[in-house]
């Protein structure tokens, strides 16, 4: 490690006077162009994550569901999971650095991480279609190079990809083969296997429309479209070759606007869903007889597969600890179906993915979905030997529902949210249980809400307790709150403030839409 080398590489990478930014919960993100200086320290940064913790360590270039002008990179961890809260701090601090503090920082994070610096260190990198990504990533490499670290770059990647070459790389190959080929073999495989077993007749449930968000989800699902195409009819909109990334289509874009993207022909009943910008996060939806929009979001597709889960392992007699991780963003009515018709045990964490995920680990099966469509299915590996060892030891019926526990196990991309392997779950569950879009939108009816940001001088003045559901300071405001919420039925709300932004997100539900 040559400080004199990371000085003259820094200079090249000079980060803008007066920029802060913040690491979260999805990296940093910003203008494409505020960025070279970000990316070029998160290269050294992962060096010596690397060398920390003796494994292979990811770095995404991407802004997810944000405008294409924007870009972004968040650093991936040895199981594929998100970046350790204790180094996120570190992130932030190195970011924020002056250029003539860079080679200090980075002695200081070695020396709080007890980073042993002649470790050797491997990262492997990923970037989304957008027109600065390429650029970027290379700034990540720089970063990665001076600190004489070892790099393999994937080019472009999904961001779930990239966690899933994370994960094989440090599983000796165990979790599966870390290239993108080994990715479409291990879950086109686990979904046929799986769906042999459905009875529906013809094509009826197997062709589906999915919005790609003018995104990397297009080309990956192109590309693996036919490793599974015997099961499965995807017909791509948005696919990148016309439109902007991110731009009246995508996840994020259906979701909040309650409304079909652009670009996309739907008729009547027609099965059709939307990826993200990175393909992280799903949303499903139709357009019923009358040509009204049905959004099915991350609430519905939590109970989809959580009540398919519970009804296979009723099947096999096997009492794994079964839990579902929500926001208090979840529409009540999911958690009342949850917890009373399914009897499966609700849980409520802050928001963002890394507190949703880290509950999900405290159970044999976690399944976790933000109402956004971003959420995995997460088998501890004690359920996971378990369950395969059935599929080989009982009989019958028995043996055929652990099979199917076993399938699904391998078409999840256990290490993060993923809007391809969520996908295929789906199709599959579908097909296996006879069920139309509709039908399973009315496995119950959400409560009408609202929700809305209000921009304030200062967010820091509100503060909540109770996974965000309850306001702490200023005194009265959650009285107040209470006040109104018990004028109406099967009511509840809730603020809080923004992580990033100064701004208060409020949130409301009620039997009725008239409560005002």
């Amino acid at each position: 490690m040559d400080p004199e080398a990371v000085r003259k590489y820094s200079a090249l990478h000079a980060k803008p006077d007066g920029l802060v930014l913040q690491y979260g919960t999805a990296g940093f993100r910003t203008k494409a162009e505020r960025l070279d200086h970000v990316m070029f320290r998160m290269g050294l940064l992962a060096v010596l994550r690397s060398k920390q913790t003796k494994s292979t360590i990811g770095v995404m270039v991407t802004a997810s569901h944000n405008p294409e002008e924007d870009n972004g990179v968040k650093l991936v961890d040895p199981l594929g999971e998100m970046l350790a809260p204790s180094w996120e701090e570190h992130a932030t601090c190195l970011a924020n650095a002056e250029e003539r503090d860079v080679w200090r920082v980075l002695m200081d994070i070695s020396e709080k991480a007890a980073v042993n610096l002649q470790q050797e260190a491997f990262v492997v990198i990923g970037r989304d279609t957008r027109p600065s990504s390429e650029r970027l990533s290379q700034s990540v490499i720089d970063g990665v190079t001076v600190l004489g670290g070892q790099f393999h770059d994937y080019g472009l990647l999904t961001t779930p990809q990239l966690h899933y070459m994370v994960y094989c790389r440090n599983s000796s190959g165990r979790y599966g083969e870390a290239t993108v080929d080994g990715y479409y073999q291990k879950l086109s495989t686990a979904f046929v296997e799986l769906t042999k077993q459905a009875f529906c007749g013809g094509n009826e449930y197997r062709s589906l429309k999915v919005d790609c968000a003018n995104g990397v989800g297009a080309l990956k699902l192109r590309e693996m479209e036919p490793y599974f195409s015997q099961g499965l009819s995807v017909q791509l909109f948005n696919d990148g070759t016309k439109g902007k990334l991110n731009h009246l289509c995508g996840a994020d874009f259906v979701k909040s606007h309650q409304r079909p993207p652009q670009g996309m022909e739907m008729k009547s009943s027609e099965r059709c869903c939307s990826f993200d910008g990175d393909a992280d996060r799903i949303v499903y939806y139709y357009s019923d007889t009358d040509g009204h929009f049905h959004l099915i979001d991350g609430d519905k597709i939590a109970t989809l597969i959580s009540s398919f889960l519970k009804e296979l392992l009723v099947e096999i007699g096997e009492s794994l600890n079964i839990g579902v991780v929500q926001t208090a963003y979840a529409n009540g009515s999911s958690t009342r179906y949850l917890e009373e018709v399914m009897k499966v045990p609700v849980y409520c964490t802050k928001t963002g993915v890394k507190h949703l995920h880290h509950k999900a680990q405290e159970f044999d099966v976690g399944v976790y979905f933000e109402a956004n469509g971003h959420g995995t299915v997460l088998f501890s590996k004690a359920a996971e030997m378990k369950i395969k060892q059935l599929a080989k030891e009982l009989e019958d019926k028995k043996r055929k529902a652990a099979q199917m526990l076993a399938n699904v196990i391998d078409l999840f991309n256990q290490a993060a949210g993923d809007a391809i392997s969520d996908m295929l779950v789906i199709e599959a569950i579908l097909a296996l249980k006879g069920l139309t879009v509709q039908e399973w939108d009315a496995l119950y009816t959400d409560l009408p809400n609202r929700q809305l940001k209000v921009k304030v001088a200062d967010r820091q003045v509100i503060s909540t307790t109770d996974a965000e559901r309850q306001a702490v300071t200023p005194p009265g405001l959650q009285e107040a709150i209470n006040d109104l919420v018990k004028k109406y039925k099967l009511s509840r709300a809730f603020v809080r403030p923004s992580g990033t932004e100064d701004v208060v997100r409020v949130y409301a539900e009620a039997d009725s839409q008239s409560c005002r």
